[in-house]
């Protein structure tokens, strides 16, 4: 079957950070199943070269975004080993649950640090390396409803993904001249090896009760708002939040 060119990413060459596992790796394997050239960028280089030897990437390149040193590092081997980069799929993260009144400065910054800063960081590092090779590109946020909405026990993970939301739009703003679009996915509950356990507890399946769709999402649910972002499906959308929960935005108080 001859692939919609609208969103035709094939040839195109994609890093995908956090991709040694749950949604980057999902990220990175629906992108090389689809002819682009992936760059996978994590921390666990053992995960990562895995991911290649299966064909879920073509290259791994091993990536702290919590670094600066690190990232730019990374930014350039992703050049010198596959070509200028078309994509961006900014998805590295870490989460901490516990009630705000227990968090310590530490766990704050641990969260910021990787949620927020390094997807500033990696941002900005490839949209250099975009405006140095004069050919624009696609940066996709990877933000979450909870930074729109509230939940407890969240509180530095929410406020890191409502700043990237910000973040994502204010980049659109000053990055549109130079070709480069930057938008956001912003996905509800969606099961991953982290989550798994909880989402088939009691607990879990009250949550999943809230959701007006009454499922939980899979990775697989948000393929097509990333080929939508990532592709020329969506070239005329820039500073956009799509979101993919299931309804849970929109139920009912």
């Amino acid at each position: 079957m001859t692939p919609d060119p609208l969103f035709d990413v094939r040839g195109k060459v994609a890093l995908v950070t956090g991709a040694s596992s749950g949604l980057g790796e999902n990220f990175a394997r629906c992108l090389a199943a689809r002819g682009a050239v992936v760059v996978a960028c994590a921390r666990r280089a053992d995960r990562l070269e895995a991911l290649v030897r299966d064909g879920g990437a073509a290259h791994a390149v091993a990536l702290d975004v919590t670094d600066p040193a690190s990232v730019e590092a990374a930014v350039r081997r992703a050049v010198e080993r596959a070509g200028p980069i078309d994509i961006l799929v900014n998805n590295a993260g870490v989460a901490d649950t516990k009630p705000s009144i227990e968090l310590t400065e530490a766990d704050w910054r641990r969260v910021l640090d990787t949620n927020l800063d390094g997807a500033w960081r990696v941002a900005q590092a490839v949209a250099k390396a975009m405006v140095a090779a004069r050919r624009g590109g696609s940066i996709v946020n990877i933000a979450s409803i909870l930074g729109l909405r509230q939940a407890t026990h969240l509180l530095a993970y929410a406020a890191a993904k409502a700043a990237l939301v910000q973040v994502t739009r204010s980049l659109a703003l000053e990055w549109a001249r130079h070709g480069i679009r930057v938008n956001a996915i912003a996905p509800g509950y969606v099961v991953t090896e982290m989550n798994r356990d909880f989402f088939a507890s009691e607990a879990g399946q009250a949550v999943v009760k809230r959701i007006p769709q009454r499922r939980v999402g899979s990775p697989r649910d948000l393929e097509g708002a990333l080929l939508l972002l990532a592709s020329d499906a969506g070239a005329y959308m820039t500073g956009s939040v799509v979101v993919a929960d299931g309804g849970h935005l929109v139920n009912s108080l």
